[in-house]
């Protein structure tokens, strides 16, 4: 095999850290593909799992490395040659295996079928688990051959990962979601090109042929497809339905239906007929990762007959005439009902990238939007409403569907979006925000809740400021920045008699005995119906919520006001009922369960994190002889796990409301803080005999970055969302870019410190497994406590780093490695 070499870096191939960027491109490549894939054939909930077994995976190679150190050092040259190869057939096995895997998530919360689905969960872990074992065994191998070098191997590392985000989010353009990992697997064949020594043809030939039959499993395996549970499944699969048109995008997967159960999704009464209105028209239906966002019209263009009808009118025949800005213009049918109505001229603002573009450039079959008086804003909704032209508006409409088509339109329903709509009013204007109430009333509370503090901040009475009125599916909240007059409350009662809707609240108005649409109290944790006859839950529980008392709701959700700072719309579980949850599982709404699903990823994680932190016990009982007596390593990385994390999930959730999509954020922010971070990780190669002077001057960074997001970000984001979205996502990889700098000093300077014997890998491995903690712990903080929370556990958390650190390289750190095998 060849001469054995006690130098610290067997020759050439371990100084060859191309392929490292090269894995680490494919490896952080397919996570993101995989997490696209959950959101096309789950939803984007569960891709909260990637993240999990992607860090548990590292974690776990971390302490099989460290356990066999010597073993894996002296076999390095042979596995070097063989993991590329190992890699890619485990990546293309597991992809054909979770392709097959029949998990249903309604059938997770049906209590006579969740067994089943937890296996299946389980068979998911199964099936994707070894290819990140080998992609961190590969890593942690790295590290170990160039333990000198740290600060250059996790520069390579990090700026080979930020490169895998981007290189995802290039093909997410050009690749149908379902094919996105499989392309994935061409950088981490390549990688056994870049490989030296004499092994490199046996890793060149092992890789090719890894590949061709990974790529042959999954191209003939079972092709991938919307599961049946998909809002799509059904019309996708209507006699005579035909796909008009393809999209793809990291937004999202588009497809454009022609079927005949398209309609407007308009609320009509069930009087429509006697009104002498016509019936919704057809459409085509446009779905984003096979979920329905909007009904576009059809080349016979806009038709709202129907919208005298419609449980949206009332603000428009209030204020006839008015001027309105549409927060949600829903494919064009917005518009054309409030100019149906009489509205004046409009104003349209559409959130949702592809609705955007569609509005002025039409979309395959479905034409441009053209209507006299209607003009396309660019602004997001704050924006828009900062921007409000001279004399205010007359009504400002929030679409039924506004907050399900895009992540970022939950801002637009926050106490300080509801502050900047008031004051774009004129003083007799009219707010109309609707609220589904299909699966619980507790959103409509949430947004009055909302509504209440926004006038309050204004030194308004809420009780005078608002009218509710209700359907029996959905709710519209109405609030002027005056007191309703008598004559408002008259016309809205008449309205809505006529029409057969319910006011469930106005000032000095008393709800009807028997309403037209009956809404039974419920106790919520027996599923019992509290109401001996015809009621209106909604009604009774409005006066409570206008004047900030605790209402009977809230004592199992969260009836609160939502905030920039905690703007999460599906958060009104408490968690802290988790059993009453668990029981009353099949009821929740869909899209309440990503909480429960972090709550599960958390502690399936910190059982994992708990297992990596004893691992130096396996240490002594399996050599003799144990590893020196050092704690701060088992405090330093995992905080280090932690804060990065908490630091760059506020980043990518203040990118989402400063660029108003979620998508962009993400993919900006995490591209940007891995480059940097890598540029950081570079810095402290150089610096490393410096460890203290190193850190404290990041620290520094760290700290003052973050007095500066706690005292102006949210003000500076808010004057600037009229600037161009290029000229905003600059400002974003700006801000970005010095804290990632710092940050990515911290783990190189804390792996030089430990030497490179077992705890090198159990570092890395520490640091994978307080990764997989911090994912689903931030978001629960974020959710129930607000994101600034993240900001002051980020930082303090490198505060503690900081101090744990040793002030001097240690000599264990600088000792002589055992013999390896030299294959240079």
């Amino acid at each position: 095999m060849g001469a054995i070499s006690d130098t610290g870096v067997s020759g050439r191939a371990q100084r060859a850290l191309m392929p490292l960027f090269l894995i680490s491109l494919g490896v952080v490549g397919i996570e993101n593909a995989l997490t696209r894939y959950f959101a096309v054939a789950a939803w984007s909930d569960y891709g909260y799992w990637i993240i999990s077994i992607v860090m548990a995976g590292f974690a776990l190679s971390g302490v099989v490395v460290a356990l066999f150190r010597d073993t894996v050092v002296r076999f390095g040259g042979p596995l070097r040659a063989i993991l590329p190869a190992a890699m890619i057939l485990a990546a293309a096995l597991g992809f054909v295996e979770i392709t097959s895997n029949p998990f249903n998530p309604l059938r997770l919360q049906n209590p006579a079928t969740w067994q089943a689905e937890v296996r299946n969960i389980a068979l998911y872990y199964g099936a994707l688990l070894p290819f990140f074992f080998l992609a961190g065994t590969y890593i942690s191998l790295i590290f170990l051959q160039n333990h000198r070098e740290v600060g250059r191997v996790y520069g390579y590392d990090l700026i080979g990962a930020a490169a895998g985000a981007g290189v995802a989010l290039g093909l997410m353009f050009v690749l149908h979601p379902f094919v996105l990992a499989p392309a994935l697997l061409i950088p981490i064949a390549l990688a056994a090109f870049f490989e030296r020594g004499r092994l490199k043809g046996l890793g060149v030939g092992l890789a090719t042929l890894a590949l061709a039959g990974g790529e042959y499993a999954l191209f003939t395996g079972q092709a991938p497809a919307f599961s049946e549970y998909k809002a799509i499944y059904a019309p996708m699969n209507t006699p005579g339905s035909r796909v008009v048109g393809q999209v793809r995008s990291p937004q999202g997967y588009y497809v454009l239906l022609d079927d005949f159960t398209e309609r407007v999704d308009a609320d009509l009464s069930n009087n429509a007929q006697m009104l002498g209105v016509p019936g919704p028209p057809s459409t085509l239906g446009l779905y984003r990762d096979g979920a329905r966002i909007a009904a576009l019209p059809t080349a016979e263009g806009l038709d709202a007959a129907y919208a005298p009808a419609a449980l949206s009118a009332a603000p428009y025949l209030l204020r006839p005439g008015a001027r309105t800005l549409l927060i949600g213009v829903s494919g064009g049918w917005r518009a054309a009902e409030a100019q149906s109505l009489g509205a004046g001229d409009i104003d349209g603002v559409e959130a949702e990238p592809l609705l955007h573009r569609t509005l002025l450039e039409g979309l395959e079959d479905s034409p441009p939007i053209r209507l006299p008086r209607f003009r396309r804003l660019d602004d997001g909704p704050i924006a828009a409403a900062l921007s409000a032209p001279e004399g205010g508006y007359g009504v400002i409409d929030i679409s039924s569907d506004f907050i399900d088509t895009t992540p970022a339109n939950m801002n637009g329903l926050t106490v300080e979006a509801f502050e900047a709509y008031l004051g774009a009013l004129r003083p007799d204007g009219i707010l109309s925000a609707s609220v589904s109430i299909r699966d619980f009333p507790v959103y409509a509370l949430r947004v009055l809740a909302t509504a209440r503090a926004a006038l309050e901040a204004r030194g308004a009475d809420p009780a005078a400021h608002v009218l509710v009125y209700r359907s029996a599916w959905n709710v519209r909240i109405l609030v002027s920045p005056t007191p309703f007059s008598a004559a408002d409350i008259t016309a809205l009662e008449a309205f809505s008699s006529e029409r057969s809707f319910d006011v469930a609240y106005a000032p000095r108005h008393t709800p009807a005995a028997r309403p037209f649409n009956d809404l039974p109290r419920v106790n919520f944790a027996t599923g019992e119906i509290v109401s001996t006859g015809p009621d209106d839950a909604l009604a009774r529980e409005i006066p409570d919520v206008l004047a900030g008392r605790p209402s009977p709701t809230a004592r199992d959700f969260h009836v609160r006001a939502a905030t920039l700072d905690r703007p999460a719309y599906y958060s009104s579980l408490r968690l802290e009922n988790l059993p009453t949850l668990i029981q009353r599982l099949e009821v929740l709404p869909q899209a309440e369960i990503g909480g429960l699903v972090n709550v599960a990823v958390l502690g399936q994680a910190v059982v994992i994190a708990a297992l990596v932190l004893m691992a130096p016990l396996l240490f002594r009982r399996r050599t003799g002889e144990p590893e020196p007596r050092r704690l701060w390593p088992g405090l330093y990385f995992p905080a280090l796990g932690l804060g990065f994390l908490f630091l760059e999930i506020l980043l990518i959730d203040k990118a989402a409301i400063f660029l108003n999509d979620y998508s962009t954020a993400f993919a900006l922010v995490l591209t940007s803080m891995l480059f940097f971070s890598g540029v950081g990780s570079l810095i402290a190669g150089w610096t490393q005999a410096r460890p203290k002077l190193t850190t404290g001057l990041s620290l520094i960074v760290v700290l003052g970055w973050g007095w500066l997001m706690y005292r102006y970000a949210d003000a500076l984001l808010i004057e600037n969302l009229h600037l161009a979205a290029w000229l905003r996502g600059l400002i974003v990889v700006g801000a970005a870019a010095p804290v990632a700098l710092a940050l990515g000093t911290f783990f190189p300077m804390g792996l030089t410190q430990v030497g490179n014997g077992r705890l090198l890998p159990w570092a890395w491995a520490l640091n994978g497994a307080f990764s997989v903690v911090a994912t689903p712990l931030a978001n629960l903080l974020s959710r129930d406590i607000g994101f600034s929370s993240l900001l002051y556990a980020g930082a303090g958390l490198y505060v503690i780093a900081f101090l744990l650190l040793p002030a001097a390289v240690s000599r264990r750190a600088s000792s002589t490695p055992p013999p390896v095998l030299d294959l240079a």
